[in-house]
C-alpha cells in the first residue's frame, strides 16, 4: 500500500499517512503545517515520526502539499528549512515562491 497524503483544514496541515501492518492498518506518520493568507501558503513546520524514517515519506508529504498549492494557485512562502530544501532538490517547484520572494529563501 502506498503513502496517502491528505489535507486537514481544521489544523492547518497536510498529513501523510503510511500502513503499519499486513492488513493494511494506516498511522499518521507525519504532517506539514501551514498558515494560509488569501492567496499564500507559508510552510511553517514539518515532521516524521522517526519510526516511519528511511521510507521517503517527507518527500512525498511536500510534493503533495505543494502539488495541492499550485492546484489551487497559491504562491509559497517556505519557512518550514524541510520544504525548503526539498524545493531546493526539486527545481520545478521554485516558480511557486513569489519572483520577489526567492531570494530571500535562497532562490
Amino acid at each position: 500500500m502506498a503513502a496517502r497524503v491528505t489535507e486537514n483544514p481544521d489544523k492547518s496541515r497536510f498529513e501523510v499517512f503510511d500502513a503499519v501492518d499486513e492488513g493494511g492498518q494506516e498511522e499518521r506518520a507525519g504532517f506539514a503545517e501551514y498558515h494560509l493568507y488569501g492567496k499564500e501558503i507559508a510552510f511553517i513546520h514539518t515532521e516524521v515520526d522517526p519510526s516511519f524514517g528511511g521510507r521517503g515519506l517527507g518527500g512525498v508529504l511536500a510534493r503533495a502539499a505543494l502539488d495541492a498549492a499550485r492546484d489551487r494557485g497559491l504562491e509559497v512562502l517556505p519557512y518550514c528549512p524541510f520544504i525548503r530544501s526539498w524545493i531546493g532538490k526539486h527545481p520545478e517547484y521554485v516558480e511557486l515562491v513569489p519572483e520577489g520572494q526567492r531570494a530571500r529563501f535562497g532562490f
